[in-house]
């Protein structure tokens, strides 16, 4: 199992850090040149900062039985379809159940923002310590059922 966080403004690479080490896992941050990472414990691969490419990347190297978190759905999905896991920064799990109508939602969405004109989204509120929280028991539950798992 290897863990491959989708990292350009993740919030949460330091809780993921963390918990990797105590479960003594791998972890690979993927990052544009545009927010380009350090890290003691964590590989980073640095990408071009063409749209997308980041995904792209991390979709290429993902394999089953890993665990990917990010916050971009589409991403989700396709690592969902190559047999991975994976994780949004809220703690959500993404699932074949689900991710049909997350998608949806993030479709209606888009669709809503052109029809009003409004392209400028305010950005999320501000992370609390809860949030850290939810993320870190979620994301430890699901290294645990992954290897519980054995894939």
């Amino acid at each position: 199992m290897q863990i491959y966080v989708d990292a350009d403004a993740c919030p949460v690479v330091g809780i993921v850090e963390e918990i990797a080490e105590k479960y003594k896992i791998p972890v690979t941050l993927l990052c544009d040149t545009n927010h380009v990472l350090y890290s003691e414990y964590s590989d980073v691969i640095v990408v071009g900062a063409g749209a997308d490419a980041v995904d792209y990347k991390l979709i290429g190297v993902c394999q089953k039985g890993d665990i990917v978190v990010s916050q971009d759905y589409g991403v989700a999905a396709m690592a969902l379809g190559k047999g991975a896991y994976a994780i949004h920064q809220s703690g959500r799990w993404y699932t074949n159940d689900n991710m049909d109508q997350m998608l949806m939602e993030r479709h209606l969405n888009k669709k809503a923002r052109r029809s009003s004109h409004k392209n400028h989204v305010k950005g999320p509120k501000k992370r609390t310590k809860e949030d850290n929280e939810r993320f870190a028991q979620s994301f430890e539950k699901m290294i645990r059922m992954v290897q519980q798992d054995g894939r």
